[in-house]
């Protein structure tokens, strides 16, 4: 933990020394507040993911976890891209390999792979198109109706999707363990304590809290709702760092926790002096094969194509 009283001076040397790596600073929504605070770009995986690629620094520090850094590394295989630490991954990124897809496709052959960002490089490389939360529907849209549709790894986004679009999905049997820990009788309790407030979900979130919510968001799509909504209460059922962008978007407006214990550890494992500490020694890099790369890239770029709606 970084004492109050040295943030600041942390906070200095980072942009000082940033200055002097032509770095740029990207941050997740989920940070910490004190390492939201340094960012250059802050946002949800389709936004740093559309930034990585059109930025002219020569350093990326990617401060989230060890799929995002791949993604910025597969659109920007020039640049050096920084993860301040390495063992930030992501569970749910975690519980599907290469190889386990290549065999999936083998029973499917047919079927368009459409794998969310949230998965390793080599999982990309042998999907058809990425997609994000706050993406996947326009995706699924954008597929050849008269081809069936496999989704990777989150089963919840995929019901989702399937859910909004009627296509013919199948999906991976993977989950986030923060959002889908998330019961529907929690959401019940809480918005009885809180009738009047605007229950907002995330839709990593199972299918019968997602029924629950008035709306279904990403991250960034939560901080842009509760700007323009005329509404002054929102349960907020995700990640709880996004309480901070949140508070600082709308300040008048209160945010209360689905589920205070929604805590991803690998989200708060970077700190500033993880920063500071990548930023002087230029690592821990992380450096997609320029093979995986590639096939990789075809994927997100086919993502990055689907208009936004």
């Amino acid at each position: 933990m970084v004492a109050a009283s040295d943030t600041a001076e942390l906070q200095e040397k980072i942009k000082a020394l940033k200055a002097r790596r032509k770095a740029i600073l990207l941050v997740h929504n989920y940070q910490r507040p004190e390492v939201q605070d340094i960012a250059d770009l802050r946002g949800d995986s389709l936004e740093l993911s559309m930034k990585a690629s059109e930025t002219d620094a020569e350093v990326i520090v990617f401060c989230g976890v060890h799929f995002m850094a791949e993604t910025a590394s597969i659109l920007c295989p020039e640049k050096k891209v920084l993860l301040p630490v390495l063992g930030a991954g992501c569970p749910m990124a975690d519980m599907i390999t290469a190889e386990q897809l290549r065999k999936k496709k083998q029973e499917m052959p047919d079927a368009v792979v459409v794998s969310y960002v949230n998965t390793t490089a080599e999982v990309k490389a042998e999907s058809d198109i990425c997609c994000t939360s706050a993406n996947a529907v326009q995706v699924a849209n954008s597929v050849d109706p008269q081809l069936p549709i496999f989704m990777t790894p989150d089963r919840n986004l995929a019901r989702y999707t399937k859910r909004h679009t009627g296509r013919n999905i199948r999906w991976w049997d993977g989950y986030c363990p923060i959002h889908d820990n998330l019961t529907a009788e929690q959401v019940q309790g809480v918005k009885a304590a809180y009738p009047e407030a605007l229950f907002v979900a995330h839709p990593e979130c199972r299918p019968e809290v997602l029924d629950l919510a008035e709306e279904v968001k990403s991250t960034s799509g939560m901080i842009s709702l509760a700007v323009n909504s005329k509404h002054g209460q929102f349960i907020i059922g995700t990640e709880t760092g996004i309480l901070y962008p949140l508070s600082q978007a709308a300040p008048d407006k209160q945010f209360i926790p689905a589920d205070p214990r929604m805590v991803c550890p690998d989200m708060k494992k970077t700190g500033l002096r993880d920063v500071l500490r990548a930023l002087e020694t230029l690592a821990p890099e992380v450096k997609v094969p320029e093979e995986i790369g590639k096939k990789a890239k075809k994927a997100v770029d086919r993502m990055l194509a689907v208009p936004r709606g």
